[in-house]
């Protein structure tokens, strides 16, 4: 297994390196800027320039890359196009690639309440509408996908256990960036992972269960 991973140098993303490596599975990290991603990215990753929203780039940077996980996201900002560029374009670019290249997996990390239209989170360029839109786009890709919907993010890690469940049936919570990383790296080695979206939260009350029972626990 080689891991290439999008949007590398996010707070989620530099996570998902962290845990790859962690588990000793090479990764391939898409950055733009190089000197920057060096500062921020263990030491073992090999770096790769490109961007999401250049498609012709995306093949050649894939390398010999067998699974993806894309944890791009529009940065906050007064573009309103930033969504549609980043959410929805660039994961559809990746996707293109990873058909071209035989990607065997593609991890996405989306959001919870990506379904919802009238959510207040859309106000801002249409944010969870365009995820939603790349989500689609990924399951009828024909790849082999598993889409990841964590609740609001947290920085620091804490001892909760995770709760998961079908889509559009988790409407708040929030979630350690730490944990999302590793439900997307556990999702690669999970059978019951394969072609499911799951909402992810953690809670201070919930069962304890294994990434198996909770994989499996999702239809």
């Amino acid at each position: 297994m080689k891991a290439f991973v999008a949007g590398a140098t996010g707070e989620t993303g530099r996570r998902i390196v962290q845990e790859l490596i962690a588990r000793n599975i090479p990764v391939r990290a898409l950055v733009r800027d190089v000197e920057k991603a060096r500062s921020i990215l263990p030491a073992d990753a090999e770096l790769v320039q490109g961007d999401v929203l250049d498609q012709q780039s995306l093949a050649t940077a894939l390398g010999d890359s067998t699974v993806l996980l894309c944890a791009t996201g529009a940065k906050p900002s007064f573009d309103p196009t930033g969504p549609y560029k980043v959410d929805y374009e660039g994961t559809k670019n990746l996707v293109n690639a990873a058909k071209s290249r035989g990607i065997e997996h593609f991890v996405l990390v989306s959001s919870l309440a990506a379904s919802q239209f009238f959510h207040p989170l859309n106000l801002f360029w249409l944010i969870l509408y365009w995820k939603k839109q790349a989500e689609e786009y990924l399951q009828k890709s024909g790849l082999t996908y598993t889409i990841v919907r964590p609740g609001g993010l947290r920085n620091e890690d804490n001892p909760d256990s995770i709760v998961m469940q079908n889509a559009d049936t988790l409407f708040e919570g929030s979630i350690p960036r730490q944990k999302v990383a590793q439900v997307c790296v556990e999702a690669l080695f999970e059978p019951a992972a394969q072609n499911k979206i799951v909402e992810i939260v953690a809670k201070p009350d919930a069962p304890a269960k294994n990434f198996g029972e909770l994989f499996a626990s999702v239809a």
